[in-house]
């Protein structure tokens, strides 16, 4: 396998993952169709894969515009070193946020929100506000809003089509 290979995964389990992170409702049975499995094994995998906390878990991916929040940005946060905890608590505990992530840089989080309007927007930025400096980014668009998290170029395949038949 031309991947990592001191993480214990194969080429099967790399084509397991992809198809799972497409389509994570898939039948046992059409995902060891996909690989060439059969339906007890890839059953094995995928229960092996979740032991070794390859994968994670499975979720639901909701269109925030289509729950009444329309309006998303990035909000780059900067907090003094002895309110990290607090801070990454706080934010944990704030419906808005979507993501958080810890950063490198000038700003020490990068916090992806989604709101109603720019009223929603600042109520959510206050509430951050006991803790942090803030600059927010809206966002306009989307192009990659999430992808596999194994790129084929990187196992030496060739890109797997979209849905639409593009590479």
């Amino acid at each position: 396998m031309t991947g990592v290979p001191s993480s214990g995964i194969d080429d099967i389990d790399c084509e397991i993952l992809a198809e799972l992170q497409d389509n994570a409702r898939i039948a046992f049975a059409e995902l060891g169709r996909r690989v060439g499995l059969s339906t007890p094994a890839v059953i094995e995998r995928v229960r092996r894969l979740e032991e070794k906390q390859v994968i994670v878990g499975y979720r639901t991916l909701v269109d925030p515009s289509k729950v009444g929040l329309p309006v998303r940005a990035f909000v780059k946060v900067t907090v003094a070193g002895d309110k990290l905890a607090k801070f990454s608590a706080l934010v944990r505990k704030l419906p808005e946020v979507l993501q958080c992530h810890r950063v490198t840089g000038a700003e020490s989080f990068m916090v992806q929100i989604a709101v109603r309007d720019m009223t929603h927007m600042e109520e959510a930025i206050d509430s951050m506000m006991p803790y942090v400096a803030t600059n927010t980014s809206m966002i306009l668009a989307s192009p990659v809003p999430w992808n596999s998290i194994l790129p084929a170029a990187r196992y030496g395949r060739k890109p797997r089509p979209d849905k639409a038949g593009n590479t």
